[in-house]
């Protein structure tokens, strides 16, 4: 994987979130659901103690094994600002990838991709970054809009910034539940990553990526808090 630096500054971090921006690969379907690997990755942080444990969960994608678990711990290294989250998550969650011996296949993270204000979250960033392809499923939609989807599993509907451009979509995992919000991050087609969050989300709302490397970071998030 691809280190990368912790800019000095808002202004820095914009500036490189500009140039990565230009690296995206939006025009491929990505891998077959039920197919390879996907690998689910997520973020804990512990403020008080400026802590921040990532998870990475590699599943067999036709059947949702684990095939393998990895996890990292660091440092905190760049303030929380509103569309730069990424820079706060990204060097952690790229060492519990790099902890790995499976190659992670689809990456999905719990966050955006290009459902995101300046069309460039956590996803993108990451799939920029490892050149794997990646998807956001998210719990909210941030600042779009949407209408809300049938109530069966599978239905969906456009997720549109104030353009009414198609950012990403509201999809019903299972009957009657709240909608997941899922966006592209790179080389994977809308259509695709909606796809890949069903067969990923057999019983709950959420995919089985999310709520493993959940919580598993949290696990590791308590641990190193114990050992300060």
């Amino acid at each position: 994987m691809t280190s990368v630096r912790t800019p000095a500054d808002e202004r820095e971090a914009r500036a490189i979130q500009d140039q990565l921006r230009t690296r995206l690969v939006l025009g491929e379907d990505g891998p077959a659901p039920g197919t390879g690997r996907v690998t689910g990755v997520d973020v804990a942080y512990d403020d008080a103690r400026d802590l921040v444990a990532a998870a990475a969960v590699v599943f067999d994608a036709a059947t949702l094994d684990v095939v393998e678990e990895a996890t990292a711990v660091g440092r905190v290294s760049f303030p929380y600002v509103p569309g730069l989250l990424a820079f706060r998550e990204v060097p952690t969650v790229l060492a519990a990838l790099d902890a790995l011996s499976t190659d992670p296949g689809l990456i999905v993270c719990d966050g955006y991709g290009l459902a995101h204000p300046r069309r460039f979250g956590l996803a993108c960033h990451l799939g920029v970054i490892t050149g794997a392809p990646t998807i956001g499923v998210a719990k909210n939609p941030f600042t779009f809009r949407h209408q809300e989807p049938g109530v069966q599993r599978g239905q969906a509907s456009s997720l549109c910034d104030v353009e009414g451009t198609e950012v990403g979509r509201a999809l019903r995992t299972q009957d009657g539940i709240k909608p997941v919000f899922v966006s592209v991050g790179h080389r994977t087609g809308l259509d695709n990553a909606c796809e890949q969050v069903l067969a990923l989300s057999p019983r709950f709302r959420l995919p089985e990526t999310t709520r493993r490397a959940d919580s598993l970071c949290r696990r590791v998030l308590v641990g190193a808090a114990a050992s300060e």
